[in-house]
C-alpha cells in the first residue's frame, strides 16, 4: 500500500463516527445526571421564581411613599410587620407603611419595591433586631427595585434545556429548583478494553527479560473513565486466536457497547487479533496518514463496534484521543465530539514526515497570547513527553517544517494553567 492509498485522519474519523450509534435513553435520579446528556427536552412545570420576592434584606413599601427621600431628609414610614424567608405575609402595605423583609421572602400585597436595610436607620448589624415601630428611609426607589418578579428566570411551560444538553452542576441546580427529580439521559457507553501480546505482564509483577508491563490497558481505562463512560477491562489476550476470542466473548457477555484494543492490528506474524476479526467480524484494517499512529482497525465484532489501536503507548493514547474519544462521546449523546482547539505561537522548531502529526507540547498564556513549546523527544514510546504535555500541536498533512514564531493549532488536552 502506497502512502497515497492511506486514509487521511478525517476519512478515518468519519468512518468511525458513521459506524457507532447514539445509545438509547435511560431515566436516572437527578444526582446521577451530572455529566450526562439529556435524551429529551425539559419543560418547566413551574415559574422560577414562583412568586415575587425580595432580593435584599430591607423594607417592602410603595415606591410612591419615598419620593424625594435623601440621607439629609429621610422619609419616615410606620412598620406594620416582619416577613422572613419561607413565611407568607399577613398584612397589606398601604400609604405610609412598610414591612421589614428578608432576602427571598414573598413581597406583601400593596408593596411594589424594597429598600435595602443599609438605606434605613435600622441598626441591622446587631444580632438582636427587634421590630421598630417606624423606619426612616434615606433613598428613592422605583417600582420593581430589589424585587424578583415571578417567572423572571423561567416561565412555566418554557423549554429549559434541549435534548443533547450536557448537564453540568448549574443545570442540576436549575432542575432541582423546578422539581425535576428524575431525568431522561443517554446511557453511558460500556467500553471493553483489551490489551494484546505475549510480552505484557501485570503492573504488580517484576520485570523479566523480554517483558513489559501492561500500561495501555490502564491508560485506556483512565481515558474511558475521564469521558464519563464505563470501562470494562478485559485483561490481556495472549498471542493466540483462542485467547483473543475468549476475551472478546467475555466482553460480549458483559454487554459492552464498544471494543477498544491495543496492538495486534498490524501485519506482523503475531498480530492474531486481525485473524480473529477477519473470521468473526466485519472489520477494516487501515493505514492512516497520522503521526504518531498509523495502523488502525475499525468495524464490528459480533455486531459490536470494534476499534483497534496501535500498540506503542503514545500512539495508542493519541489514536484514542483522535478516534475513540469522538466515538464514545457520540455514543453518549454529546454534540461536541472533539477537544477545544486554540491558535498558538510556536517557540521551537517542529519537523514532520508529511503525515498529519500530533506533537506533544505545553501551551501557556503570556501578554495576551498563547505560546507553545514541544515537550522533547516525540518517539512513540516516550510516555513522559505526554505526561508533560497539556496539548497536541497539529501539523497539517504535507507540512514537513514549522518554524519558531509560526502560528499552529493546539488540540487542548487541558486548559493552560500557566499565566505569566
Amino acid at each position: 500500500m502506497t502512502q497515497a492509498e492511506y486514509l487521511t485522519v478525517q476519512e478515518a474519523l468519519t468512518a468511525v463516527l458513521n459506524g457507532v450509534p447514539v445509545l438509547a435513553a435511560e431515566t436516572v435520579a437527578l444526582p446521577e445526571a451530572l455529566g450526562r446528556v439529556l435524551a429529551e427536552p425539559v419543560t418547566a412545570r413551574d415559574s422560577l421564581p414562583p412568586f415575587a420576592n425580595s432580593s435584599m434584606d430591607g423594607y417592602a413599601l410603595r415606591a410612591a411613599d419615598v419620593v424625594g427621600a435623601t440621607a439629609v431628609n429621610p422619609v419616615t414610614l410606620r412598620v406594620i410587620g416582619d416577613v422572613a424567608a419561607g413565611a407568607m405575609p399577613d398584612v397589606t402595605i398601604t400609604a405610609g407603611t412598610a414591612v421589614r423583609i428578608m432576602t427571598g421572602a414573598p413581597l406583601p400585597n400593596g408593596a411594589d419595591a424594597v429598600v435595602p436595610v443599609e438605606d434605613t436607620d435600622e441598626v441591622w448589624r446587631k444580632r438582636e433586631r427587634p421590630l421598630p415601630e417606624s423606619v426612616q428611609i434615606s433613598r428613592v426607589v422605583s417600582p420593581g427595585d430589589y424585587v424578583r418578579r415571578p417567572g423572571e428566570d423561567i416561565e412555566a411551560g418554557q423549554m429549559v434545556m434541549e435534548a443533547g444538553h450536557l448537564i453540568r452542576p448549574q443545570g442540576i441546580g436549575v432542575l432541582a429548583s423546578l422539581g425535576v427529580a428524575q431525568v431522561a439521559v443517554i446511557r453511558r457507553p460500556r467500553v471493553g478494553i483489551l490489551a494484546t501480546g505475549d510480552e505484557l505482564i501485570g503492573v504488580e509483577e517484576p520485570l523479566r527479560p523480554g517483558k513489559i508491563r501492561n500500561s495501555n490497558g490502564y491508560t485506556q481505562t483512565a481515558q474511558v473513565t475521564a469521558l464519563g463512560a464505563i470501562p470494562v477491562p478485559l485483561g490481556v489476550a495472549r498471542d493466540s486466536e483462542a485467547d483473543v476470542r475468549a476475551k472478546l466473548q467475555a466482553g460480549l457477555d458483559a454487554g459492552v457497547d464498544l471494543f477498544i484494543s491495543s496492538a495486534g492490528v498490524s501485519v506482523g506474524a503475531y498480530d492474531v487479533v486481525k485473524a480473529v476479526l477477519d473470521e468473526s467480524g466485519d472489520v477494516n484494517f487501515w493505514r492512516v496518514r497520522m503521526r504518531p499512529g498509523k495502523p488502525l482497525a475499525f468495524g464490528t465484532y459480533q455486531s459490536v463496534p470494534f476499534l483497534g489501536l496501535p500498540g506503542n503507548p503514545v500512539s495508542a493514547m493519541v489514536s484514542f484521543e483522535r478516534f475513540a474519544r469522538a466515538a464514545i462521546r457520540k455514543m453518549a449523546g454529546h454534540i461536541r465530539l472533539e477537544r477545544p482547539q486554540l491558535p498558538v505561537t510556536l517557540q521551537d522548531e517542529i519537523r514532520s514526515d508529511g503525515r498529519e502529526s500530533y506533537v506533544r507540547a505545553v501551551v501557556w498564556r503570556k501578554d495576551g497570547r498563547y505560546l507553545a513549546t514541544t515537550t522533547g523527544d516525540q518517539g512513540s514510546h516516550i510516555m513522559t513527553s505526554l505526561v508533560k504535555a497539556n496539548a497536541l500541536l497539529i501539523v497539517p498533512e504535507n507540512v514537513t517544517l514549522v518554524e519558531p514564531g509560526a502560528e499552529i493549532i493546539a488540540w487542548m488536552l487541558d486548559w493552560p494553567e500557566i499565566v505569566f
